[in-house]
């Protein structure tokens, strides 16, 4: 199927890694131009000469930190200077941090409010200006199944996620008279860094191997393993494709199933 992204211009923020990384590979390789932009200069620079040297397409890595207004104000505009115009936002960020209750001060719920939502916020208002007036765009969460079933020790996540998927039904009705889609994906137990940095968690604070760990993962998953980063990239670049101009204010997990709700 050819998803007619050639000549589109995307951002990927977290681009450097894990599903940010896999979306913007994604994206290159249907012939998009592609903009990342992550904390650290040397992850994203090992991820945009990955992405040139498997698609072919030149990608734009700027360091961005998004919790900072004015950075992501900047690279926005340097994204537009350098490639002219932006078709697609990826909002895509690392989660916050896990805990209970007790655990966070207000110092962490504003971090993980800076972090989870308001970056959404300011990327979704950088970028509007310079969607193209005919054609419209296309904006793209990546959230968490918290949103829609709470997870065990994300408090943080559970409590802020959930904002960000009212704001983009409401920005998917306002936008869709200008043919700008906006939608949510929502990944379960996809193989990444976070993964690891929870099972590494859960490791320190049970006593448990990582095998025994990683089995109870698995064990909760109708489809019986992890996700790999790809399969939800895929659903990432066909919702930013013009194949999908009947979909917006949806909100999609990519789970293996393991969202039992009908909803």
């Amino acid at each position: 199927m050819n998803l007619e992204l050639s000549g589109k211009t995307a951002i990927v923020s977290a681009g450097s890694k894990g599903l940010g990384k896999a979306i913007a590979l994604g994206l290159a390789a249907e012939g998009a131009r592609v903009a990342i932009c992550s904390r650290s200069p040397d992850n994203l620079s090992q991820a945009a000469q990955e992405i040139q040297t498997k698609t072919g397409t030149d990608v734009l890595a700027i360091p961005v930190d998004v919790v900072k207004p004015d950075a992501i104000t900047n690279f926005v505009d340097l994204v537009v200077q350098r490639l002219g115009k932006i078709d697609i936002l990826v909002n895509n960020a690392g989660g916050p941090p896990m805990g209970a209750f007790a655990d966070f001060e207000d110092e962490d719920w504003e971090g993980a409010f800076n972090l989870t939502f308001m970056s959404v916020v300011r990327f979704v208002r950088a970028v509007l200006p310079h969607m193209p007036t005919t054609g419209g765009g296309r904006i793209i969460n990546v959230t968490s199944t918290s949103v829609k079933q709470p997870l065990e020790g994300l408090l943080l996540s559970n409590s802020i996620r959930p904002a960000v998927i009212g704001l983009a039904k409401s920005l998917a009705n306002e936008f869709a008279p200008k043919n700008i889609l906006v939608n949510n994906i929502c990944p379960g137990s996809i193989f990444t860094d976070r993964i690891k940095d929870n099972v590494a968690a859960q490791k320190r604070s049970t006593g448990q191997t990582e095998e025994s760990i990683m089995a109870a993962y698995e064990a909760k998953i109708p489809l019986g393993r992890l996700g790999q980063p790809a399969e939800l990239a895929d659903l990432a670049v066909f919702l930013a494709s013009p194949r999908a101009a009947y979909i917006t204010g949806a909100t999609i997990q990519v789970d293996g199933g393991l969202i039992r709700y009908i909803m």
